[in-house]
């Protein structure tokens, strides 16, 4: 690896005009790059969820966080929400950790 790096180091001209902006402007798309790759579909998909947790009302069907516990909207207040997972079993959570259940698995 070295010796790739100094074989590379005695090629490359010397004083060569204009060799830093070329640098910068890689840089800078690259940078494009990664915004419209990773950046903005991850903003659009916390946005989503935001929406759809601020919407949540009585009878929606959601995911308790990364858990896998499927349940039902009982209440919604303006931070918590009542879910019943099973039968009259019933859980108070923060609405931050409520997914919208995208499954067809019957209860």
């Amino acid at each position: 690896m070295k010796t790739l790096f100094l074989l590379l180091q005695a090629q490359a001209p010397q004083g060569q005009p204009g060799g830093g902006a070329s640098m910068w402007i890689l840089l800078l798309l690259m940078f494009v790059v990664m915004y419209f790759f990773m950046i903005r579909p991850q903003r659009k998909q916390q946005k989503e969820l935001e929406a759809f947790q601020n919407a949540l009302k009585k009878g929606d069907k959601v995911i308790i966080g990364n858990s896998g516990i499927f349940g039902e909207i009982v209440e919604v207040n303006d931070r918590t929400a009542l879910v019943r997972v099973d039968g009259d079993t019933k859980l108070r959570v923060a609405k931050q950790v409520l997914t919208k259940d995208t499954t067809d698995i019957q209860q």
